[in-house]
């Protein structure tokens, strides 16, 4: 069997700031229900998630507010840029995350979007809690030090 070949199966998309304004408690895989041109425009990687979240519509848990490009190559066949998107989850895995959402005030936020090796469209979700100001600021001066500590150790002195 042919090996997968690892150019073609990467991150589309990546939240940096999810880190630094949530403090995430787990991470969870899912799946994304998409069509055939969110696909090849996704593996083009000029998809953004910056401002999404997932939240529940009905019974099952959506993707909204995801901005994935229009795929130039289809014309009229086009999907629409910003319409929610449903996340292929387990049962249990949806209750788990909407009962995390309504009773404890959780978030569910998108970390990053990626192509597993079977050449799945991908998104790596986090269950977390929105930081407050202070912690934010503590967190950045922890990164500070520890740049300062290894620009340190690389001189010797």
């Amino acid at each position: 069997m042919k090996k997968p070949d690892p150019e073609r199966y990467r991150l589309a998309a990546d939240n940096r700031k999810a880190r630094f304004n949530y403090e995430i408690k787990e991470t969870i895989e899912a799946g994304l229900a998409l069509q055939g041109t969110e696909v090849k425009s996704l593996r083009g990687g000029k998809a953004t998630i910056g401002e999404s979240y997932a939240g529940p519509m009905g019974d099952e848990l959506y993707l909204f507010n995801s901005y994935i490009p229009e795929y130039l190559e289809a014309n009229r066949f086009n999907h629409e840029v910003r319409r929610p998107r449903k996340l292929l989850l387990h049962r249990r895995q949806i209750n788990k995350l909407m009962g995390a959402i309504q009773r404890e005030g959780f978030t569910v936020v998108p970390l990053k979007v990626y192509f597993n090796e079977k050449g799945r469209a991908k998104i790596e979700l986090g269950l977390g809690r929105g930081k407050k100001l202070h912690d934010k600021r503590e967190t950045e001066k922890t990164r500070d030090w520890n740049r300062d500590k290894q620009r340190l150790l690389k001189t010797g002195g």
